[in-house]
């Protein structure tokens, strides 16, 4: 009977492990752009961030979720993957809105100093 008991509590654990390695490998991906965007959009800075980083994880992510199609793979990677393009599309937005902003107030500057 304690045999019993212990089997539960291993499968439990086995489950909760399993869980947690599965979630670290969803969001783990984008805990790095969360200080990234929340300085870009205190500072309205993002001339230190690249958009073509965004653009080749993009373009991976994309490449994933199209071969996923083809021959499935463990779900945590799909998710990944939409998750990653989610977070790459909003740091493009912000850093696209940011860049404009910048511009228009230089070349506002330039032009009522001419």
């Amino acid at each position: 009977m304690e045999e019993k008991g212990t089997e539960w509590l291993v499968f439990a654990m086995h489950r909760l492990v399993s869980w947690g390695a599965s979630a670290a490998m969803i969001f783990g991906g984008i805990v790095p752009y969360i200080p990234q965007y929340r300085d870009i959009r205190r500072t309205q800075n993002a001339d230190g961030f690249s958009v073509y980083v965004c653009l080749m994880l993009l373009v991976a992510n994309i490449l994933r979720i199209l071969f996923w199609f083809g021959r499935h793979f463990e779900s945590p990677l799909l998710w990944q993957s939409i998750i990653m393009i989610v977070t790459m599309l909003l740091m493009l937005k912000l850093c696209t809105e940011v860049r404009v902003a910048n511009d228009l107030t230089t070349k506002r500057r330039l032009f009522t100093g001419w």
